[in-house]
C-alpha cells in the first residue's frame, strides 16, 4: 500500500466530516491536485505546524506557513521582524499568483494586513544609483547600522551595500561599480562572509500595515479550508468566520458528523504492547522505524503523524496506536552559531578598563595615529596611573584584553614605574600551579582505578535516541558521544557537562542512564532540591515510557510507606533509576548493582553532603551536570586535568526573547498576562522585596482578576516554598509573584512571559539570568522590564536596561553578562577563593596564566612562541577610510593578530575583500607582515626588530642575530632571510 493508493481512495469518496487521527491532512493532500491555491486555517500555531508537516508527508510537496503576529492588537509594541518577513514573503507569492498550499493559525488571517505589495526587485548587472537605493530602503522602513545582523537593517561601506530583507532567510551583499551592480550574493549574518552568488532578489518593506483583509490577497480560485470550525470559534470568540472569505470557495473539515451524515474514515485499533497483532497490510508511519522493522514485516515509513486512520481497505497506523506516544510538531530553525562575535575586545569603548599582559590594568583612550621617523602607524592608546600612557601597535593587540572580573567595582590602575604588576602576576600563577597540581593528581589517581566497561549501544539505545523530539545541537551531540565513550572505558567515568538551563543537559543524562540500565546496572540521580527531583522524575519517565525501565523518586513528598517500598526495591534490583535529593546519601540506601551516579548542580550541596558524595563516587561512573557556563578559554586550559563537555548552543527551535523596557503600566501588565493565559502558558511576576510582595500579589489580582495567582519567596519555609513551586509546575497557578529565587535551577517550559518590577535595581548578569527563566521552549517568550518614571535612575541603571533590551546573540550586553556568569562558573570549578585572583589580573589573563601553569606542571615546553613581535619601519595598518568604525577596526586587528597559519591569513584577506572591498596598499603591507609572522612562528623566532639599518632577530632559545638590510624591499629581504 502507498500514499497514492490512500489518496486515490479519498478522492473516490470525498468526505470532510467524521475525520479521525491525521485523516484531515490526507484529505488536504488529495485536494492539492484539484486546486492551484489552498489556504488551510487552523485553531492555533501548534495545529498549523502539525497540518503543514503531515500534508507535506502525504503529498511529498512543500507546504507554506503564514504565521500569526506575536503582538496584541492595539499594543504599542512592534512584532517580530522574522514573523513579519515570513508573512510578507507569502503575501508576495499570492500577489504573483503562485501555486501554493498555505496553512495559517486563525489569528494570522483575522487581522488586517498591507495592501498588495510591490517589492524592490534587484538583479545582477542592474543599473542602480546608490542614493536611490538608500532612499528606497529608508522609505521601506530599513535602518542603517555599521554591521547588518538582523532583518530590517542595511549598511554601506564604500561601494558595498549589505541588506537583510525581511522576506529572506539570509542577508544580501550588493557590490556596485559606478552605478551598476557588479555582484549580488547572500552572506552569513554571523561571520559576515559571503555564501552564494544570486541572480535576483525582492526586498519587501520592513513593516506590515493594517490596511486590507488577508483574504484580499487570494486569487478567486483559491480554496479556503476551515479546520475544526468549533475550535476556531472558541479561539476567537465569534462565529462569523465564513464571512471573512465569502467570495472564495470554502469547505470545513471536522471530526464531528452532522445529523444524518456518514463518514469514510474509522479510527484504527490500539496495538500498544501488541505489535505482533498489527495486520500485515497496515501502512505504518513511525519515528521508531528501525526498531519496528526488526519485529514486523509491514511497509514502514519514517515520519510522524498525530494519529492513524482507516479508509476503505487501507489502514494507516502511527506511534499513537503502536506505542501510545503523542507527536509534537516544531518549526525547524537554523542553529545558533558561535565564532568571531565572541570577541569582547570588539565592544571596547573609550574609558573601558583593559589589561595589558606586560604593564597591567589601564584605561582604553581610543585609537591614535602617530608618525615616528617619517613612518605613520595606528596604535591603541592605553592610560595608566600618574598620567602615564602606552601606545600599543596593532601587531601587539593580542597583549590587550578587556578587563572583566565579575565584581562590580572599578579596579586600581597600574603604575608603570612599579614592579607591583609583575609581583601580582607571579602570586596568581603560583596559586594556579598548586590548583593544577591537585587536579592532575586527582585525575591520574582516577585513571588507575578499575570500573565497569559498558558495552556498545544496543538496539534499545538507538531507538531511544531516535525518539528524541528535538534536533540535537552539535554541542549536545558531542557531549552525548563523549559521555558514552567514557562509559565504555574500563576506568570509572568522571565527566562534567556544563550548559545553560534548557540547553539539553538532561537528555545527555537520560541517554547515559539508559545505557547503564540496558547493561543491567542501576542509576542514582542526585539533585539539590525537591523541585528539581520532581522535574527530573517527570522528564525521565516521559522519555523512557516506551521502554521497560522502572523510574522512582525519593523525596520528602513521598509518604514514609512509599519511601520504604522504593528503598527495598532498589536493594533487590526492582528499580532501575532512583531520582532524589540528599536523601539518596543516607545510610539506609543500598543498590543491588549501582553503575552510574548523575549529580545535578553539585555546587549547591553542603560540605557534609559533598564528602558523602566523594565516597559514593569512587568506583562507579559519575556524570555531573552544571547550569553555570564555563568559558572556552578555561575549558581548553583544563583539558587533560578534567573531563569537561560544554553545551554553548541553544536548542534549534529557540527564539530570542522579546524584551521591552517600559514605565510601570497596568494596561500592559493586563494585556501581557491575558495573552499568555490565552495561549495556555504561565507567567512570572518578579518583585524582589519580600516585605511588599503580598501587596503586589493582591494588586496583580485586581489588575487581572482572571489569573490564578501564587506567591513564592525565600522567607517561606522550605516545605511551603517547594509545595508552591510544584503546584506552579503542575499548572495550578497561571502567575507566580516571586522574588529572585527563580534566578537559577528551574526549567519550566510552560512559563514564557516574565514581568520584572523595578528592573533598574538589578545588575546586568542578574537581569540576563532572571530573564533566561523564560524562553525555554519553541513558544515565543516575552520579558517586560518595568521602571517607575517618578523615580530618579542612575546613569548605570539606565545603561543596564538599554543593554538588556538589546540582548541578542551578537550584543555586547549579552557577552558581558555571560562573562560574569562564566567567572562564577570558574569559581565553582576551581574554588570560590579564585574570585580574588580574577579581580587582581582580569579574567582573560587569569585563564592564560592557568594555561601556562598546566603546561609547566605537565612539563611541556613551548615548541613555538605564542607571539612574535615584528617592529619594522613600514606603514602597515588598516586605513580609517577602509573600516571607519573604530570598534570594527580593533576587532579585525585582534583577529589578524591571532592568525598563526598561512591558510588563515589567506582566508582573512578574502573575508576583508568580501566585506569591505579591494585591499588598500597599507593593509596589503600589513598582510605581508602577517605572512612574515607565520614564517617566524614556525622558525621559533620571538621577535624581529629594525634598528640602525639592521634587522635584529631573537629566537625562542635566546639566540640573537643581526644582519644589514639589503635591497629596496625590506619585507621581502626579511622574509627571505628568516626563510633561508
Amino acid at each position: 500500500m502507498s500514499f497514492q493508493g490512500i489518496l486515490a481512495s479519498i478522492k473516490q469518496s470525498p468526505c470532510y466530516s467524521g475525520l479521525v487521527g491525521s485523516s484531515a491532512s490526507a484529505v488536504l493532500a488529495a485536494l492539492r491536485d484539484d486546486y492551484r491555491s489552498i489556504l488551510v486555517i487552523a485553531a492555533n500555531s501548534e495545529k498549523a505546524e502539525a497540518l503543514k508537516s503531515e500534508i507535506e508527508l502525504f503529498s511529498g510537496k512543500e507546504v507554506h506557513l503564514f504565521p500569526a503576529l506575536d503582538t496584541i492588537p492595539g499594543e504599542d509594541i512592534q512584532p517580530s521582524k522574522e514573523l513579519v518577513g515570513e508573512r510578507l514573503a507569502i503575501l508576495e507569492k499570492w500577489g504573483r499568483q503562485e501555486d501554493l498550499v498555505v496553512v495559517a493559525p486563525v489569528k494570522a488571517v483575522v487581522h488586517m494586513t498591507s495592501r498588495r505589495l510591490e517589492g524592490l526587485r534587484i538583479s545582477g548587472n542592474q543599473a542602480i544609483r546608490l542614493d536611490d537605493l538608500i532612499n528606497k530602503l529608508i522609505e521601506f522602513g530599513y535602518k542603517r547600522f555599521d554591521i547588518v545582523g538582523e532583518r530590517g537593517e542595511f549598511s554601506i561601506r564604500g561601494g558595498i551595500i549589505d541588506i537583510f530583507p525581511l522576506n529572506l532567510d539570509q542577508p544580501v551583499r550588493i557590490e556596485l561599480m559606478d552605478d551598476r551592480i557588479e555582484s549580488l550574493r547572500s552572506f552569513d549574518s554571523f561571520s559576515q562572509r559571503s555564501i552564494d552568488t544570486i541572480t535576483e532578489i525582492s526586498v519587501m518593506p520592513a513593516q506590515e500595515f493594517a490596511e486590507v483583509p488577508v483574504f484580499d490577497h487570494l486569487s478567486n480560485n483559491t480554496l479556503v479550508v476551515w479546520h475544526e470550525k468549533m475550535e476556531l470559534n472558541r479561539e476567537l470568540g465569534f462565529e462569523e468566520l465564513p464571512k471573512l472569505a465569502e467570495k472564495k470557495k470554502q469547505i470545513t473539515l471536522s471530526a464531528f458528523l452532522a445529523s444524518g451524515e456518514e463518514t469514510s474514515f474509522v479510527a484504527p485499533l490500539n496495538y500498544v504492547g501488541k505489535v505482533e497483532e498489527i495486520p500485515q497490510d497496515a501502512l505504518i508511519i513511525s519515528k521508531h522505524a528501525a526498531r519496528l522493522r526488526d519485529e514486523i514485516d509491514n511497509e514502514i515509513i519514517e515520519g510522524s503523524l498525530r494519529g492513524g486512520f482507516v479508509i476503505a481497505n487501507s489502514q494507516i497506523l502511527s506511534d499513537r496506536e503502536i506505542f501510545g506516544e503523542e507527536t509534537v510538531f516544531r518549526k525547524a530553525k537554523p542553529l545558533s552559531k558561535e565564532g568571531v562575535a565572541d570577541e569582547l575586545l570588539a565592544d571596547l569603548k573609550i574609558g573601558d578598563y583593559v589589561v595589558h599582559e606586560n604593564y597591567g590594568i589601564g584605561l582604553y583612550r581610543g585609537m591614535s595615529s602617530l608618525e615616528i621617523d617619517g613612518i605613520k602607524q595606528e596604535y591603541l592608546l592605553i592610560g595608566f596611573a600618574d598620567e602615564d600612557k602606552v601606545y600599543v601597535p596593532p601587531s601587539m593587540a593580542g597583549l590587550v584584553e578587556k578587563y572583566s572580573s565579575g565584581a562590580d567595582f572599578k579596579p586600581k590602575l597600574s603604575r608603570l614605574s612599579s614592579k607591583q604588576w609583575l609581583r601580582t602576576k607571579g602570586r596568581v600563577k603560583n596559586r594556579l600551579r598548586n590548583i593544577t597540581k591537585e587536579l592532575l593528581e586527582l585525575y591520574a589517581a582516577r585513571e588507575k582505578l578499575s570500573g565497569f566497561a559498558f558495552p556498545a549501544d544496543n538496539v534499545w539505545q538507538v531507538e531511544l535516541e531516535g525518539t528524541f523530539p528535538y534536533t540535537e545541537t552539535p554541542d549536545q551531540g558531542k557531549a552525548i558521544v563523549e559521555t558514552k565513550q567514557d562509559m565504555e572505558q574500563s576506568r570509572p567515568m568522571d565527566r562534567l557537562v556544563c550548559g545553560d538551563v534548557g540547553y539539553g543537559k538532561t537528555e545527555v543524562a537520560i541517554r547515559a542512564a539508559a545505557k547503564a540500565v540496558s547493561a543491567g546496572k542501576q542509576v542514582a540521580v542526585l539533585v539539590p532540591t525537591t523541585i528539581l527531583a520532581e522535574q527530573h522524575y517527570n522528564n525521565f519517565r516521559e522519555r523512557l515510557k516506551s521502554f521497560p525501565v522502572v523510574v522512582e523518586m525519593l523525596s520528602r513528598f513521598k509518604s514514609k510507606a512509599d519511601q520504604i517500598k522504593i528503598v527495598k526495591a532498589a536493594a533487590v534490583g526492582g528499580v532501575d533509576i532512583v531520582i532524589g535529593t540528599h536523601r539518596l546519601l543516607q545510610k539506609d540506601i543500598k543498590f543491588m548493582d549501582l553503575g552510574l551516579v548523575i549529580v545535578d548542580e553539585e555546587q549547591r550541596f553542603g560540605v557534609a553532603h559533598k564528602e558523602k558524595l566523594k565516597q559514593a563516587k569512587q568506583s562507579v561512573d559519575v556524570l555531573t551536570l552544571s547550569a553555570t557556563p564555563i568559558p572556552r578559554t578555561l575549558y581548553l586550559s583544563l583539558s587533560g586535568a578534567r573531563d569537561i563537555s560544554t553545551i554553548h548552543t541553544p536548542p534549534i527551535d529557540r527564539s530570542p526573547i522579546r524584551t521591552y523596557v517600559i514605565p510601570w503600566n497596568e494596561a500592559v501588565i493586563r494585556e501581557a498576562v491575558l495573552r499568555e493565559i490565552d495561549r495556555r502558558g504561565q507567567i512570572y511576576f518578579l518583585h524582589n522585596f519580600v516585605e511588599t510582595i503580598d501587596g503586589v500579589a493582591s494588586r496583580i489580582k485586581k489588575i487581572v482578576p482572571e489569573a490564578r495567582v501564587g506567591m513564592a519567596h525565600g522567607q517561606m519555609s522550605g516545605k511551603v516554598l517547594e509545595k508552591t513551586m510544584i503546584e506552579f509546575l503542575d499548572r495550578k497557578f497561571d502567575l507566580l509573584a516571586c522574588t529572585s529565587i527563580i534566578e537559577s535551577g528551574l526549567d519550566i517550559t510552560n512559563v514564557n512571559t516574565i514581568l520584572i518590577d523595578q528592573a533598574d535595581r538589578f545588575g546586568l548578569s542578574q537581569l540576563y539570568q532572571i530573564r533566561g527563566r523564560v524562553g525555554r521552549s519553541a513558544a515565543r517568550a516575552y520579558a517586560y522590564l518595568f521602571y517607575h518614571p517618578q523615580k530618579v535612575m542612575t546613569d548605570q541603571a539606565l545603561e543596564r536596561l538599554k543593554a538588556i533590551q538589546e540582548f541578542t546573540a551578537l550584543g555586547s550586553g549579552y557577552k558581558l553578562a555571560m562573562r560574569d556568569l562564566e567567572i562564577r562558573g570558574a569559581g565553582n570549578l576551581l574554588g570560590a577563593e579564585q574570585s580574588g585572583h580574577v579581580v587582581e589580573v582580569g579574567f582573560d589573563l587569569y585563564c592564560e596564566l592557568l594555561e601556562e601553569a598546566v603546561r609547566e606542571v605537565k612539563g611541556i615546553k613551548e615548541a613555538t612562541p605564542r607571539e612574535v613581535t615584528v617592529d619594522l619601519k613600514i606603514e602597515a595598518y588598516i586605513p580609517e577610510a577602509y573600516i571607519p568604525d573604530d570598534r570594527q577596526r580593533i576587532a579585525v586587528y585582534r583577529r589578524l593578530n591571532l592568525l598563526a597559519e598561512k591558510k588563515g591569513v589567506d582566508e582573512m584577506k578574502k573575508e576583508l575583500e568580501d566585506r569591505f572591498g579591494g585591499i588598500p596598499d597599507k593593509l596589503a603591507k600589513l598582510f605581508d607582515v602577517l605572512y612574515l609572522k607565520v614564517k617566524a612562528l614556525k622558525a621559533g623566532i620571538r621577535s624581529i626588530k629594525e634598528q640602525d639599518g639592521q634587522i635584529i632577530v631573537e629566537k625562542l632559545t635566546g639566540q640573537v642575530k643581526r644582519v644589514e638590510i639589503k635591497g629596496g624591499n625590506k619585507l621581502k629581504f626579511v622574509t627571505q632571510y628568516i626563510g633561508g
